[in-house]
């Protein structure tokens, strides 16, 4: 029969003890090496466009500004987001959004074709369509009966639902131009062009960097107004609602009307 010493039993013991402790420093090592950092940077990829959309958003380089930008990346950081720029041409939008690539961009719900397939913020600010009429003009502007036989600058591409069924039957003809800035210069030195239909905040912007602002006088009829939004996948509901909350905030406190007068 084996007699075994204690002291063997100790040496068995402590061997075992030894192994386990071991096995479980392994255990955890490998546990912390595979798991996500408690502090993991958060991003937000936000389309800003290749060529942006003054004063709401403002391209220059690398560097980016603008009404948009600006509650963006303030918000963002209230939520622990970092913003990130993307340049997505307008045409390729809404599927690089579907498909990941980017998490947000600008839009109005009424310029979409499928709202129903993303997620919408509030209203940052409104964009409001309204006519820049030559300052010496006698031009009026209530109803878009007083508009027949005028011809308007527009932009290349652009809908305009309340004057369609004008421009369709030639009772308003409409003269399009594919850059916003030229619209204003076609105004002034085109013939027989009587007025441009921009976004109020949009064609105040370009005549005071071009030096205009003194030329034209806007309407105070509204053609459309329509609210610009973040538009998201539909993942990004939570961020949206917390968006929403510090948007609240940023007007009820006066740092978005802050903003604002930064670009008008």
């Amino acid at each position: 029969m084996r007699n075994d010493s204690p002291s063997r039993h100790v040496l068995i013991s402590f061997a075992s003890l030894a192994l386990l402790f071991s096995s479980l420093c392994g255990s955890t090592a490998f546990a912390a090496e595979n798991a996500p950092p408690q502090d993991a940077e958060r991003v937000f990829r936000f389309n800003v466009s290749p060529n942006g959309y003054p004063p709401y958003l403002i391209t220059e380089g690398d560097k980016q500004s603008g009404i948009m930008w600006d509650v963006v990346v303030l918000v963002a950081e209230r939520l622990n987001y970092r913003v990130v720029a993307e340049k997505i041409p307008r045409k390729r939008v809404d599927q690089m959004l579907m498909d990941g690539y980017i998490d947000g961009t600008t839009r109005a719900k009424e310029w979409t074709d499928n709202p129903e397939d993303f997620v919408f913020t509030d209203p940052v600010v409104n964009i409001e369509e309204v006519l820049f009429v030559p300052k010496d003009s006698t031009f009026q502007f209530e109803v878009p009966e007083d508009l027949l036989s005028k011809t308007l600058v527009t932009h290349l591409g652009y809908h305009y639902p309340a004057l369609e069924p004008y421009f369709e039957s030639g009772d308003i003809e409409r003269f399009d131009v594919s850059k916003d800035r030229d619209m204003f210069l076609y105004v002034l030195h085109g013939e027989d062009l009587d007025a441009a239909i921009a976004d109020r905040l949009v064609g105040k912007w370009i005549l005071r960097n071009e030096g205009l602002q003194g030329e034209f006088t806007t309407t105070a009829t509204k053609l459309s107004e329509y609210g610009f939004r973040l538009m998201l996948r539909k993942e990004w509901a939570p961020f949206a609602n917390a968006f929403n909350r510090e948007l609240q905030a940023l007007r009820e406190n006066g740092r978005l009307d802050e903003i604002l007068s930064n670009y008008r």
